[in-house]
């Protein structure tokens, strides 16, 4: 996991939100993804930083698909925000079946599906491509994926 600088202070307020709830069924993923990756977009990303992120948002709405709801479509939640300094943070929570064990979900190669159609690297993908995962989940309740992204200044590679 790569390391972050310091973390927004406490009550702060984001500079610029956006909320999005959609069904989780598998051909919503790539709309979550494009409406991400509009809200970023403005910020002016490298193409690295816009792809890195989409690509982190794709696997944790899969995973929510997947494994939250089992293909079956209940709610999704996705807010993104925009924080002084250039920092993202999407995150997607469900009202799923939650995770029994962070720690172990979040271990590469293991995956709950016995169809052998998993890998069970997603959130090795997502922490990859973002600075920082934050997981919660309560079984039975859901679960929160934060991801977050520090976009570089544009200013300072001139």
């Amino acid at each position: 996991m790569k390391e972050t600088k310091k973390s927004a202070k406490p009550g702060a307020k984001p500079e610029n939100e956006m909320r999005l709830r959609i069904p989780a069924f598998p051909q919503n993923e790539g709309a979550a993804r494009a409406v991400v990756g509009a809200f970023v977009a403005r910020l002016d990303p490298t193409v690295e930083e816009l792809a890195d992120l989409r690509c982190a948002v794709s696997e944790a709405v899969t995973n929510c698909v997947v494994h939250a709801y089992g293909g079956m479509g209940g709610p999704l939640y996705i807010t993104v925000r925009q924080w002084r300094g250039r920092r993202i943070t999407v995150e997607i929570r469900d009202r799923g079946r939650g995770i029994d064990d962070i720690g172990v979900a979040m271990q590469p190669a293991f995956t709950t599906d016995d169809t052998g159609e998993r890998s069970g690297m997603g959130f090795a993908v997502m922490q990859t491509f973002c600075d920082e995962v934050r997981v919660k989940s309560t079984p039975g309740k859901g679960t929160s994926v934060t991801l977050i992204k520090r976009l570089s200044d544009p200013q300072e590679e001139m």
